[in-house]
């Protein structure tokens, strides 16, 4: 057996390999949720039901996808550049902690002018969290798979030892976790009374803006060169280090504006467990978006449904949640190979 590049894929083999790893991750879901004792048609049924079934339903999973689609762009444009970016955890923690530094009385300023200095200031902090690894990439060749990876455990015993000191709460009866942002600070709810907030929107302007970038502009075209074969975007001229540098500052302020929304918008404060690991999800639905910046929001939108229609599912028939996490382990995996399966067609000898 040997892998035969194809040097035109077609509309067709561009997109049946990855709809047919998607619809085996849900067989692979069936099987186990057979094994757990639960019938596969009613786990779905109420998978779907508790992620679309009611507006409050509807909004949560939108909810949920806010942060995805933001380390789900992350790590899409570093992908694309072949920057291997696993550290949008950590990127988003730093734009969490700049948002709340910020904004729990340091400065008071309109709305208008506190949430902008306040997304701008935490996109800043995950770009330079990022520009670190890219610069060891560039500069000593180091592996920024390892750099940005253990990044994520530095952060978040950074993070730790913030809640437990400077950034703790002195009105917080101990817990480790931070003052709560002050009014002017906090992103607005789009609809009143739940929790979909303007992050949301911000995440969706973010994808058609890195759209635009990937698709009109001399850097997208600049990163899908580099993306391709850096040697011959050196050789036609392309500053190839300083794509890979400008990608890194632009991943890590996608994955840091999840932070920031996550606190601005939804929680209001700093705590340790504030990400259940969106950026190791962001990979996923990167993956699953075959890296396109819209495809992303598709993507974070699929992934946010099946968590959240899972814990739906889990607490009305028992069945346990972690199948999401199956079903999203075997759709990377699938996917992978998918996208395989797109470049080169297996032939016989």
């Amino acid at each position: 057996m040997r892998l035969e590049p194809i040097a035109e894929p077609s509309l067709a083999r561009r997109l049946t390999p990855p709809a047919l790893a998607i619809v085996a991750s849900f067989v692979v879901a069936a099987l186990l949720a057979l094994i757990a004792g639960g019938n596969p048609f009613a786990v779905f049924g109420l998978i779907f039901k508790g992620a679309f079934g009611s507006k409050f339903a509807l909004l949560e999973t939108l909810n949920r996808a806010t942060p995805l689609i933001f380390t789900g762009l992350a790590v899409s444009v570093a992908f694309r550049a072949k920057l291997w970016n696993i550290g949008a955890e950590a990127q988003f923690y730093a734009g969490a902690v700049m948002t709340v530094v910020l904004g729990t009385g340091m400065l008071t300023l309109p709305p208008m002018l506190m949430l902008p200095l306040l997304a701008v200031t935490a996109a800043l902090a995950g770009a330079l969290v990022l520009l670190i690894p890219a610069l060891l990439k560039t500069r000593f060749g180091v592996d920024e798979v390892v750099t940005t990876l253990l990044f994520n455990f530095i952060f978040l015993l950074f993070v730790s030892y913030l809640l437990e000191g400077p950034l703790k709460d002195p009105m917080g009866m101990g817990w480790p976790k931070s003052a709560r942002l002050i009014p002017e600070a906090r992103l607005p709810r789009i609809v009143d009374g739940l929790r979909l907030h303007w992050g949301f929107a911000l995440a969706l302007i973010s994808a058609l803006a890195l759209w635009v970038i990937d698709r009109k502009t001399t850097l997208g075209f600049e990163m899908r060169a580099v993306g391709q074969n850096a040697e011959a975007a050196r050789f036609a001229g392309i500053p190839v280090t300083k794509v890979i540098l400008k990608t890194a500052l632009l991943s890590g302020g996608l994955a840091a504006l999840g932070g920031y929304s996550e606190v601005a918008g939804l929680k209001g404060s700093l705590t340790q467990d504030i990400s259940p690991g969106f950026g190791y999800t962001g990979i996923v639905v990167a993956m699953l978006a075959l890296l396109n910046p819209l495809g992303v929001v598709l993507a974070a939108f699929f992934v946010a449904a099946i968590f959240v229609g899972a814990d739906s599912m889990s607490r009305a028939i028992g069945v346990p949640s972690y199948l999401a996490d199956i079903m999203l382990a075997s759709a990377l995996l699938l996917m992978v190979l998918a996208i395989l399966l797109t470049k080169f067609r297996v032939r016989r000898g």
